[in-house]
């Protein structure tokens, strides 16, 4: 018996051995080290790295961007490139030279046999721009990595004999990864993005979405998703767990064409026999040429909500004779089925960038000042808006000017069934002061259509300060709100941030503690931890909002700081203290979130305005003085929000959830209409581009 245990024993040992001595063994990597793959990729990094020799032409172009290589390591120990995605041939033949003139490496080997490995390889144009090689890590997530068999679809097939060769480019499952398409902004994803932002001295995370090509110069976004791709066989398989629905990718021109769903079931404590949601949309990008790209998504969905979304939805019904309701983040609905909603959705943009300076957008859709989860500047709670921006990037400086066209869907204000329309003209200075510290500056003026002119063309001066333009057109005119923001990066892994918003300030009597109604503005604190605890994807923030009575508001409510019922800036309005704790990880495709809200606001009592409605004239509030934070009917609110889930396919971001909110209201004076408590379970399938906020 113990001959046979000791052989067991033996062979067992051997095999593990054997499951060991997997890697590759490059020059100078001794056998005995305790990471060959850490040794590998650094000393095979260096060598590359010394041995490229930029071409004339690229350095005359003065070309920033990334070459991705597929290479081998063959069973022999030699090199063999399989692929190089570059946008110079020069770059091309580059690759193939220098990889051509590297040692022999020992081979990788399985069960004591050699066998080939595949793997990818991100080069930055310029040469340096990426770390220097000794801190290519797996920490990093800039490290050569080893690619799966999903992954060698990357490969081009081989061209065919008469195949027109101008007519052909490489195949690429990520085309928008190299436009200047935005990336669908969720918080999820951001966080994400942020962590490799944070790493660059020169980069600016305050105005969002950001764009791909801004991201593609901190991470190598084909590698990262790409490592997720399962082994499919089938072009099925391959569509619904990789892949693109639909993709035609041609030299001067592309486009993907994506399904989209969000199809939710659920229930609450409220007397709802269920709660759902039903979206089927069609999300549409694409580029011609070099530069311009476009975005379309159409949302066709019916559902109903947690009741106290029901009953916010009905309470800000707008203006139409169609109109049942208005679905928070979404926009006007018809109602379906008694107690549901129906709420058409419609999102796109032109995006064109003539030189490395400049962005151009035309859209229907959202924008987000701010590094935190809530924005004092500009959020995106509200109903998609038309919008022209421009983006300037220079030195360390990011400079971005928003033009809003916005709507005033209170009935009260209604003149044939349409709403009135407002005007929003904003800019935002962001400025690298040095490789810590970001510091940010902010200014929007709110006119309305009175008087039937239009948006006022003094406000498409891109350089000109709004404030004196909204003082000039006299006090009526206008509203303006100004900001200040902050971020400091602490570590590589920690940020703190800030704002500060100025809706109206009276100096001398600021000091005078006597509570000035006039003296309206919003403060915000934060700081996040990437990879917390030494724990990989490991992601925890801590936020505290708070904005005082009447912050917001403007004495003509369509001048106010709002759009479609519902915020510019914090989803609460004003007259509000929030402290806000959020904890995010992923292992590959699963994930989890976690959000705790702790809050307190202020609402209106026996129909007097204390400061927390923004669109309540503040020319109606309780006076001049003795006004103080969470006045009126103070109400405690406590949100807890789980979620849970798989990235179906990384591509389009579909994903398989489930979650559970839990949210208690807790008011000084109980009103009709309150609910107290709700604990709301809901699962599904999504495709996440967007987000949803019901923590309210």
């Amino acid at each position: 018996m113990k001959k046979i245990i000791g052989l067991v024993l033996f062979c067992v040992s051997l095999n593990l051995v054997a499951q060991e001595d997997i890697y590759p063994i490059y020059k100078g990597c001794d056998e005995a080290e305790s990471s060959l793959e850490s040794c590998f990729n650094q000393r095979l990094s260096k060598d590359v790295l010394d041995k490229f020799v930029l071409p004339e032409k690229v350095k005359s172009d003065g070309y920033k961007g990334t070459i991705n290589v597929i290479f081998l390591v063959k069973a022999s120990g030699d090199f063999e490139v399989l692929y190089v995605r570059s946008a110079y041939a020069e770059l091309e033949a580059e690759v193939k030279r220098v990889f051509a003139m590297l040692p022999k490496a020992r081979p990788a080997t399985f069960n004591g046999r050699p066998i080939e490995m595949r793997f990818g390889m991100p080069i930055q144009i310029p040469l340096g721009s990426y770390p220097p090689p000794e801190t290519i890590t797996k920490e990093t997530k800039t490290s050569i990595v080893s690619i799966s068999k999903a992954q060698q679809d990357l490969i081009p097939p081989i061209q065919e004999a008469g195949e027109d060769i101008n007519n052909v480019v490489a195949s690429n499952f990520f085309p928008e990864h190299h436009s200047e398409l935005n990336i669908p902004f969720t918080h999820r994803t951001y966080d994400e993005l942020n962590f490799y932002f944070d790493q660059n001295s020169n980069s600016h995370t305050g105005f969002k979405p950001y764009q791909y090509s801004e991201a593609s110069k901190y991470i190598d976004l084909d590698t990262q998703k790409s490592a997720l791709f399962k082994e499919k066989s089938s072009s099925l398989g391959k569509k619904l767990w990789n892949e693109h629905f639909f993709k035609v990718e041609k030299k001067d021109y592309w486009f993907t064409i994506n399904p989209v769903v969000d199809l939710q079931l659920g229930t609450d404590n409220s007397d709802n026999d269920y709660t759902y949601n039903n979206t089927r949309a069609i999300h549409i990008q694409g580029g011609l040429g070099k530069g311009f790209n476009f975005s379309a998504s159409i949302y066709e969905s019916q559902g109903r909500f947690a009741s106290y979304i029901n009953d916010f939805a009905i309470a800000n019904r707008p203006s139409g004779a169609s109109s049942f309701g208005l679905v928070p983040g979404r926009g006007k609905a018809k109602d379906f089925k008694e107690t549901g909603f129906d709420y058409p959705v419609a999102e796109a943009y032109l995006s064109y960038t003539p030189n490395k300076f400049f962005n151009f957008q035309f859209g229907h859709g959202k924008n987000f000042i701010g590094d935190g989860y809530r924005s004092m500047m500009l959020s995106d709670v509200s109903t998609p808006y038309p919008y022209f921006k421009i983006s300037t990037d220079f030195w360390k400086i990011k400079y971005t000017n928003l033009w809003m066209w916005l709507e005033d869907v209170r009935p009260s204000v209604s003149e044939n069934g349409l709403s009135s329309r407002k005007y929003v003209a904003l800019h935002h200075l962001s400025w690298n002061v040095n490789k810590r510290l970001n510091i940010g500056l902010f200014e929007a003026a709110i006119t309305n259509n009175e008087g039937g002119n239009g948006f006022d063309i003094n406000y498409f001066n891109p350089i000109i300060f709004y404030r004196a333009v909204e003082f000039s057109r006299g006090s009526g005119g206008g509203n303006a709100v100004i900001g200040l923001s902050g971020k400091y990066k602490v570590t590589k892994n920690i940020s703190a941030y800030s704002q500060f918003v100025l809706d109206e300030l009276t100096v001398g009597k600021f000091f005078n503690g006597d509570g000035y109604w006039g003296n309206k503005f919003a403060l915000q604190f934060g700081a996040k931890y990437y990879n917390a605890f030494n724990i990989e994807d490991l992601y925890l923030q801590g936020e505290l909002n708070i904005a005082r009575p009447y912050t917001f508001s403007h004495k003509d409510p369509s001048l106010n700081y709002g759009h479609y019922n519902q915020p510019l800036g914090h989803l609460w309005g004003s007259n509000f203290s929030e402290l806000i704790g959020i904890t995010r990880y992923k292992n590959g495709r699963w994930f989890a979130n976690a959000k705790l809200v702790i809050g307190a606001k202020g609402f209106d009592r026996d129909g007097i305005n204390y400061g927390g409605d923004i669109y309540a004239s503040n020319e109606d509030r309780i006076g001049d003085y003795g006004n103080k934070l969470l006045q009126g009917n103070k109400t405690n609110l406590f949100i807890a929000d789980l979620q849970g889930g798989y990235v179906v396919n990384p591509t389009t971001n579909l994903q398989l959830f489930a979650g559970i909110n839990y949210r208690s209201m807790n008011p000084e004076a109980i009103t009709t209409g309150v609910n107290d408590r709700s604990t709301w379970f809901t699962f599904g399938l999504k495709t996440d581009l967007f987000n949803w906020y019901f923590d309210f």
